[in-house]
């Protein structure tokens, strides 16, 4: 018989069992140990849930057995009975995921209420308004979040009632109100469901705890798991706690609180409660929320008990900590704690401040922040001068930084679609849910209608970094018109809005944005992460411009400039096409000799900007046929501004047709064919890097790339021309410089064979791009299609363009680099593929022991933070 343990009572475990527990059931048993009152219940493990999937998604008997002893259990801690008529114990059931997944998850309140216990609770409490509101609550949440009732429905119902009784809010209906709105919904349940509401609370349990498993693998779940990193195999836990009621009259309430604020970090107690209200009230937006500093006022006793516990929690977790509180009847509780979702400038000047109490070590502040966060001080702002003769139309809160613009989008879908064809546009909402996870993801900000500082918008667009204006009563909003109406004036589906996140400002039009300065928390913080870090950061540059960007962003160099990209300017692409289209050698170095000043001119400038730092340059990559027009009208217009034949020209053309050009005459196979091609990019190399050095005094020491290489021949083939090319370019100058030769390792065969090449190469940089697409045998370009059917049949999680596969690929390169370094031991190995800008590939690289990864100028910092982190975890 297997006795694994499943449920445990939340005086059973502690924080350091998260991963069995879920985030949310280690906080409420560690708040436990602390003496913090807390609403006791038990947990039902990750285990169990992915027991629940490996089972055919069904309950075992074991665990049910488990989940029978424990609510026994929680029966003779809270003196009640389940199921009982004459004291129900009532509980609500929560998801608890190992880390925080705001909104992405279900809720169940005031479960074991029927048509028999809630008039015993109504006798019990002397409050029949309060019994039945509990009750139209638990009918409406369990058959949304169970039974999949859409939660529209509902409130359709509470909205015609409301307007009836000419009242404006679900406070104001009377005890008879809501007795007849449990009538309304229980038959809308039936309506829908073919079936009678459940009164079993056994049953309701059971299938509470089902909805839970199910909803981590909801839609909305699995795109938030995607998009922070979070492995479907973790499952979620499930809490079953004891209720404790908000919503008994006005001695009590129930609130969300931060003991420090989630958009500035300023030190303080930050938070919304409403009084006579449950659950989701306060985020949702419904009624608009009391600053947490009003309950001083209302009940100082209290506001201290309370103040207390939030420094108790954020001194023990050492973080800005995220609690939900109840009061039941002037007695307080808090239901949840956990570290606290925060912009990237609220969580640079909380590592730091905290470091500056003596809290925490500069290692410890440096986990505190995520790396993807920094993405959002790069976010742009309102440029200056834009705003000066721009009046805003209304004033929202300011609940996520930043600065948006774009056309205006009424749902979700919609902003998804428009999105991937290259619009941009702001998500405006009455108030957003987890639904609308992808809409939020794809705009370029977020404005709601309804909701707080802590509403679900705020809470999730702060956690992406993206900019949100949330609470703008002065807004009219019809979804389904697809109108939005402010100040007498109507804006629709074409017009253009911008939205301040820093201000709350909304502006009804179109407003210039610039990318904004960097100092202060940012640049102490960023220090830190330098002095730890042993993986050096260079960037992917093919400009002077992105150089010098990506220098002031803290690159350390350049790790692949693609040297074809500056051949496509208007002023360029004719000689490289005369090039192109050369019959003979001579009339080819001919063309060559026009683009060696270009190309020098563009060496020259980038070496400048990185003031000594390395540049790793890449010969010509891409197939020819990129540089030359494909229809007749081009080619034909091509014909006469070159003094050729125009069906001479097509037949050239479509010479270079090939039927895989990914995998055909590219990379070093063009050098091979035509050496004069590497001679030229050669000489433009050394030539620029003597002339930077004597001209500026800068030491530049080259780093050539041969790409594409898979046969250590022909990677030595082209390396000889390069050697010969440079030494006679030296010779021509009088001057030696220190130059390397090395290879890109996108190739199986390379990592293969990687001793072999190391026996020529003096550097490997791994091109994962290609190397992924080599090793998957599917397309980047392609993938898009059809990766989306494997994420959704659980055969990938992640796209692996963006995170690095790290069984497949990963393995690769840590083969290709023990194998280099066991021929080589001074190679040295960086990355430059897309993947040197993801937190958990940066991590992978330090960990196999590269120098260096190499990623967009934006995403320096990202990487800087994220090889810093990688140290930390795992020191080298």
């Amino acid at each position: 018989m297997n006795n694994k343990k499943y449920v445990y009572l939340f005086k059973e475990g502690n924080e350091t069992m998260r991963n069995l527990l879920g985030g949310k059931g280690a906080n409420l048993a560690e708040m436990t140990i602390l003496g913090i009152p807390v609403p006791q219940g038990f947990i039902v493990t990750t285990e169990a849930c992915n027991k629940y999937y490996n089972d055919g998604k069904v309950i075992s008997e074991e665990v049910l057995e488990q989940i029978q002893n424990h609510i026994a259990k929680l029966e003779e801690i809270t003196g009640k009975k389940f199921g009982s008529l004459e004291n129900p114990l009532l509980v609500s059931v929560r998801s608890g995921a190992r880390v925080s997944m705001p909104g992405m998850m279900d809720t169940i309140l005031n479960l074991g209420l029927n048509d028999e216990a809630v008039e015993v609770v109504a006798k019990q409490t002397n409050n029949p308004r309060f019994a039945y509101d509990s009750y139209r609550r638990f009918v409406q949440m369990f058959s949304d979040v169970v039974m999949g009732v859409e939660k529209r429905l509902f409130e359709n119902i509470i909205d015609e009632m409301k307007e009836a009784r000419g009242v404006h809010y679900d406070t104001e209906l009377t005890a008879d109100d809501l007795k007849e709105l449990v009538v309304k919904f229980k038959d809308l349940y039936k309506k829908e469901m073919k079936k009678d509401f459940p009164q079993d609370p056994k049953e309701q349990l059971v299938e509470a705890i089902t909805a839970v498993f199910r909803s981590w693998d909801n839609p909305r779940a699995i795109v938030y798991r995607r998009l922070n990193d979070i492995p479907g195999e973790w499952g979620t836990a499930v809490n079953v706690q004891e209720m404790v009621f908000g919503n008994k009259g006005d001695t009590s309430g129930t609130g969300v609180a931060f003991s420090r604020n989630p958009a500035t970090g300023e030190k303080g107690i930050y938070g919304e409660y409403l009084m006579n209200a449950q659950g989701e009230d306060v985020v949702a937006g419904i009624r608009t929320p009391l600053s947490i500093t009003k309950l001083n006022e209302q009940n100082p006793a209290l506001y201290k008990q309370f103040i207390d516990i939030v420094n108790k929690l954020e001194n023990h977790y050492k973080d800005m900590q995220d609690m939900e509180f109840t009061i039941e009847e002037g007695k307080l509780f808090f239901l949840q704690t956990r570290n606290g979702k925060r912009t990237a400038q609220a969580a640079l000047k909380i590592a730091v401040d905290l470091v500056s109490e003596g809290m925490l070590s500069k290692e410890e502040a440096i986990l505190k922040v995520e790396p993807k966060q920094l993405d959002s001080l790069l976010h742009p702002t309102f440029e200056a001068s834009a705003l000066k003769n721009t009046k805003e139309i209304a004033k929202g809160l300011p609940a996520s930084p930043g600065a948006a613009c774009g056309k205006i989008a009424f749902t979700a879908e919609e902003a998804k679609e428009r999105a991937e064809k290259g619009e941009k546009v702001v998500l405006v909402r009455l108030e957003t849910s987890p639904e609308d996870i992808e809409g939020m993801i794809a705009a370029e900000g977020i404005l709601t209608v309804r909701g707080g500082m802590t509403s679900h918008a705020a809470v999730v667009a702060r956690g992406m970094g993206t900019c949100c204006v949330a609470g703008c009563g002065e807004l009219k909003v019809d979804e389904e018109k697809r109108t939005l109406e402010v100040g007498g004036k109507v804006y629709t589906d074409k017009d253009y809005i911008s939205i301040d996140g820093s201000t709350g400002n909304i502006y009804g039009e179109a407003i210039k944005t610039v990318t904004p300065e960097i100092s202060g928390y940012f640049a102490t913080f960023m220090s830190w992460a330098d002095e730890i870090r042993k993986l050096q950061v260079r960037t992917n540059a093919d400009t002077p411009r992105d150089t010098k960007q990506a220098v002031e962003f803290g690159a350390e160099g350049i790790g692949l400039c693609r040297t074809e990209h500056m051949f496509f300017d208007e002023d360029r692409i004719m000689p490289m096409r005369e090039m192109i289209v050369a019959k003979t050698e001579e009339e080819r170095r001919r063309a060559l000799g026009k683009l060696l000043p270009m190309q020098k001119g563009d060496f020259k400038a980038m070496y400048e900007a990185l003031e000594g730092r390395p540049a790793t340059i890449r010969f010509l990559d891409p197939p020819l046929h990129e540089f030359v027009p494909h229809s007749d009208e081009e080619i034909r217009e091509l014909a006469g501004q070159m003094s050729l034949d125009f069906d001479e020209l097509k037949a050239t053309v479509e010479g270079l047709h090939e039927f895989n050009p990914m995998l055909g005459h590219r990379g070093c196979r063009l050098a091979v064919t035509y050496p004069e091609i590497a001679e030229m990019q050669t000489r433009a190399v050394i030539e620029a890097a003597i002339e930077v050095k004597n001209e500026k005094g800068y030491d530049i020491v080259p780093e050539i790339m041969i790409p594409l290489v898979g046969e250590v021949k022909e990677f030595k083939f082209v390396k000889d021309i390069v050697d010969s090319t440079a030494k006679a370019v030296m010779n021509e100058k009088g001057v030696t410089l220190e130059y390397h030769v090395g290879t890109m390792i996108e190739i199986p065969r390379a990592a293969l064979t990687a001793d072999e090449i190391a026996k020529e190469a003096e550097f490997f940089s791994f091109g994962t791009n290609d190397l992924t697409q080599m090793t998957f045998g599917f397309s980047r370009d392609d993938a898009g299609k059809f990766l989306n059917d494997y994420y959704e049949r659980k055969i990938y999680e992640q796209d692996p363009f963006a995170k690095l596969d790290q069984v497949g690929v990963g393995q690769l390169v840590k083969m290709a680099a023990e194998k280099g370094r066991a021929t080589r031991p001074s190679i040295k190995l960086g990355i430059c593929g897309e993947h040197g800008g993801d937190p958990s590939s940066v991590e992978f690289c330090h960990n196999v022991g590269l120098d260096y990864v190499s990623c967009s100028p934006f995403r320096v910092p990202l990487a800087r933070l994220a090889a810093a982190q990688a140290q930390v975890k795992n020191p080298r």
